[in-house]
């Protein structure tokens, strides 16, 4: 049996166990108070900003880049960044990679913070889940079923408790947003006929392990903002020219184009372009009121009036700006080769946690 049928049983179980689109921000049409609201964001190497060129998280994450959006909108937010690098649903739980001053965990702190600002937090954001299957891939990238099927039960079991947690913790003015996962192992595509027959083979699987995912968000009061979508994932056509590999998938190119999958790093993490299209999925599910948040009247009628805004902010603010140029460039180099039968090994997303990080608030 391939190693990814093997992983079908996994994310079914994940998706029953627990029962649990393009860039744009709906903002009301009501003059923003100064009075300071929070914006929290949790999550692993993808909330903290991760980049391999320079080896340590960076401030091109797409919660800095959809806090930059939201700052516009409400000149009082402010925004307390707990994403640690390498955190998994039990880290995040329990604790044990990332160090917080206020809290035993990332959870703790976020519940911590909630409390303290209790009726205030405007914005709670999360991705958490990939690193959990890095127990599971071998050093030559092959997945031990076994481990997924329990693997993937516990994450579960873990995201429903962390979704719970901080959902009763908000308040009904507090919006809660989780994300799917891109599909990185389509750049198998690049490693000939057996990859392209591998990357057609992960699309469902990944597919199917977001649905989970997915499910578990909706069943605790979180809206889900479709990253998987955003990268195409499943968009087998048309056929798009790449730099460096020529005619390839629209999914297949842009894994290419939003990560550093395809280039000599042969790292899934995304890059600043990657970052700024997570962000708009994100920004899809927000309405901006924070007026609401503050107890006040949104508008006449008491509701938000959407206002469609049509793009992400590339940085987290004027400070960052020597932080721009961190992500791969359009023409950087696609590679296909030994190292990327690694990436492409499996489904549900394989992030690996390069050093620890200490969390800051912003």
């Amino acid at each position: 049996m391939t190693t990814l049928q093997r992983f079908v049983p996994g994310l079914a179980l994940a998706a029953s166990t627990v029962l649990l689109s393009t860039p744009a921000l709906a903002a009301d049409a009501t003059t923003a108070s100064t009075t300071p609201t929070y914006y929290i964001s949790l999550g692993d190497s993808l909330a903290s900003g991760y980049q391999p060129d320079v080896d340590k998280d960076t401030h091109l994450a797409y919660t800095d880049q959809l806090y930059a959006q939201l700052k516009k909108h409400d000149p009082g937010l402010r925004h307390i960044r707990l994403g640690c690098s390498g955190e998994t649903t039990q880290s995040l739980i329990k604790g044990g990679v990332c160090h917080y001053p206020n809290g035993k965990s990332q959870l703790d702190a976020a519940l911590k913070a909630l409390t303290q600002h209790h009726g205030k937090v405007a914005y709670v954001t999360l991705s958490v889940g990939a690193n959990d299957i890095q127990s599971c891939v071998s050093a030559l990238g092959t997945l031990d079923g076994v481990c997924l099927n329990k693997t993937t039960k516990t994450m579960g079991r873990n995201l429903a408790q962390i979704t719970g947690a901080l959902h009763k913790a908000g308040t009904k003015n507090t919006q809660f947003v989780g994300s799917t996962y891109y599909n990185p192992f389509l750049a198998a595509w690049l490693l000939g006929a057996q990859g392209q027959k591998a990357a057609k083979a992960s699309a469902p699987l990944v597919k199917a392990g977001n649905a989970g995912i997915a499910q578990v968000y909706k069943s605790t009061g979180f809206k889900v903002a479709d990253v998987a979508g955003a990268f195409s994932s499943d968009a087998f056509t048309p056929l798009v020219n790449t730099p460096g590999a020529g005619k390839v998938p629209e999914n297949v190119a842009k894994i290419c184009q939003l990560t550093w999958t395809c280039t000599p790093k042969t790292d899934p993490h995304p890059n600043a372009a990657g970052h700024k299209v997570i962000a708009g999925a994100f920004a899809a599910q927000l309405v901006h009121r924070p007026a609401a948040v503050q107890g006040g009247a949104a508008g006449a009628s008491g509701s938000p009036e959407p206002v469609p805004v049509n793009h992400v902010a590339a940085q987290g603010s004027a400070a960052h700006t020597e932080l721009a140029d961190t992500g791969t460039p359009s023409s950087a180099p696609v590679v296909a080769g030994a190292g990327l039968a690694v990436v492409a090994a499996g489904s549900a997303g394989v992030w690996f946690a390069r050093r620890r990080r200490t969390a800051t608030q912003g």
